[in-house]
């Protein structure tokens, strides 16, 4: 006669359960809403910092607060987790056909990741203004 083992009978009855939301923080409210068409290029020199919202969105910061927002066509793998990537370009702007490259801390370096391509720039506004 064979018993089933029964961890191994826990471990599929818990299988289907979905993990608890312990540590997880809500998502930000949106501060910003669209304003304007979207372009397809800006200038390097004009960017002040970046923010990174999730796999797929980044916010251009801009020299006088201008906020320029970037929907990659497709999800980049750990992006919002690592909140940072790097690009090249050989022009003075960064462009919706250019490819940016998620960073990972290694140690005391920076490593590439994921490669992927921007979107158009979708000039953005405060939301309430």
């Amino acid at each position: 006669m064979i018993r089933p083992s029964i961890p191994l009978f826990i471990g599929l009855a818990l299988a289907g359960i979905a993990p608890p939301a312990i540590g997880r923080t809500p998502p930000k409210p949106d501060p910003y809403v669209a304003k304007g068409k979207p372009v397809d290029c800006i200038q390097l020199r004009s960017i002040r910092t970046t923010q990174v919202r999730d796999d797929r969105t980044i916010d251009f910061i801009m020299n006088g607060n201008k906020v320029y927002r970037n929907i990659l066509p497709n999800s980049c793998p750990t992006l919002g987790f690592e909140k940072r990537f790097s690009y090249r370009t050989s022009l003075s702007q960064l462009c919706s056909v250019d490819i940016i490259t998620v960073l990972y801390n290694v140690g005391s370096s920076l490593q590439p990741g994921a490669s992927c391509g921007l979107g158009p720039f979708q000039p953005m506004a405060r939301a309430g203004k």
